[in-house]
């Protein structure tokens, strides 16, 4: 008989996870969800994974039991920490002798241990003694066609060295990537607030920079690409309208809020969080000096914004930019329309021509593959667009200009 495994949480990171560990052909899979449609809909479309709203039914019977829940964070910036103790608290009303919990959630150091093993030491049954606990941090780029759940290197911690090995050994059989195994659980999870904090740092200082460099009338594009031909110690990011996704605008705050407990004050942290959660202030007020510049009054013009999605070429849109965008334009009274094809159901247009046929000033806050290919000079001049703000800097500069269109993109 085949080991079992149930992945609780069947989104971007449990579904691909659990189509990976099924395609091995060594484990039967179970994936936990709470929408019965949802599962009924997995289980007429895939064989190898058994889709279920029943803890009752996988549970017990698994080998090994994976995490892969949405750790959010509140309004205030807070974590939000309630999907993994939910997702714990029912582990510990079936949890067994000899089975593997696994955290891929991303959380703070330290909060699988001082977390979610008292939660399930609440059966009676001891962590390290009668079952294992482990952190393997998830490290999926959604839209991403290089690196995948399969190829992307893994890190793993857990309670005792045999189930740090116990788990290693699992990840090793469906994978192709390495894995490697640390000597503490809060080793692990330090790994991915770590990687998040540090492009958080990186993007904060391209955006402070194209703040400046408009300033001084420097193209930061030109900058930066240049900066990149040095071929060590320069790791180039991209400015633009603001920083979304369910990482990078999100685990920063969970190491705060960690540090904070202990009395340290993250102030660099903070700082790169205020930065990028400015810049769709900063693409508004590029629009409205636009709009001013071209002598355009604000209530005789509608605006377009394109790009709902927080990364290029995916439907996700949490924590997106476009939305404070948004508001912004409604804080300014400006009259406003939007699209993105990948988010058609959110969008107030459902094509591009419709869309800017009725708005002759833009937004981009979205590098969509559409808008580069579709977005030319000749283009943008057959709708009689006046003013195009490029908030991913992915449109032609110097074809957009060359037909008398007025272009701002961040920091050129």
């Amino acid at each position: 008989m085949k080991p079992i495994v149930t992945v609780i949480g069947l989104g971007y990171v449990g579904f691909p996870l659990a189509c990976a560990i099924a395609a091995s052909k060594k484990y039967t899979v179970y994936g936990l969800i709470r929408n019965l449609e949802t599962a009924r809909k997995i289980n007429q479309k895939m064989v190898n994974i058994i889709a279920t709203t029943d803890p009752g039914r996988c549970l017990p019977k698994s080998d090994y039991i994976v995490i892969c829940v949405p750790t959010p964070i509140f309004p205030d910036y807070s974590p939000d920490l309630r999907p993994i103790i939910e997702s714990s608290t029912l582990i510990s009303r079936y949890i067994k002798k000899g089975q593997s919990i696994i955290l891929e959630s991303t959380v703070s150091p330290g909060i699988s241990e001082e977390l979610i093993l008292p939660i399930l030491e609440k059966s009676g049954l001891k962590g390290g003694v009668d079952f294992d606990l482990s952190h393997c941090p998830e490290r999926i780029n959604p839209g991403d066609k290089k690196w995948n759940v399969y190829n992307i290197p893994r890190n793993i911690g857990s309670l005792t060295k045999k189930g740090n090995k116990k788990a290693a050994k699992f990840y090793r059989s469906f994978l192709k990537a390495k894995v490697f195994e640390l000597d503490a659980i809060k080793e692990a999870e330090s790994t991915k607030i770590v990687e998040n904090a540090f492009r958080d740092l990186n993007i904060a200082f391209v955006n402070e920079l194209a703040k400046s460099f408009d300033k001084m009338d420097i193209n930061l594009v030109k900058v930066l690409q240049a900066s990149a031909n040095k071929p060590f110690a320069f790791l180039s990011h991209s400015p633009g309208c603001g920083v979304g996704g369910h990482c990078i605008a999100v685990d920063p705050y969970y190491l705060i809020e960690r540090a904070r407990t202990f009395g340290f004050n993250h102030a660099l942290l903070k700082m790169a969080r205020n930065i990028n959660n400015s810049m769709p202030l900063y693409t508004v007020e590029l629009l409205l000096k636009a709009l001013k510049d071209k002598k355009i009054s604000p209530e005789k013009i509608k605006i377009g914004l394109l790009g709902l999605s927080y990364k290029q070429n995916i439907p996700d849109t949490r924590e997106s930019p476009s939305f404070k965008v948004i508001d912004l334009l409604k804080r300014h009274n400006l009259s406003y329309e939007t699209f993105d094809p990948y988010v058609l159901a959110e969008s107030s247009m459902k094509d591009l021509g419709e869309l800017l046929r009725r708005c002759k000033a833009i937004i981009v806050c979205t590098a969509h593959k559409e808008f580069k290919s579709s977005l030319t000079g000749k283009f943008l001049e057959s709708y009689q667009v006046a003013i195009v703000i490029d908030g991913r800097n992915c449109l032609d500069m110097g074809d957009i200009k060359k037909h008398q269109i007025y272009y701002k993109g961040i920091g050129r």
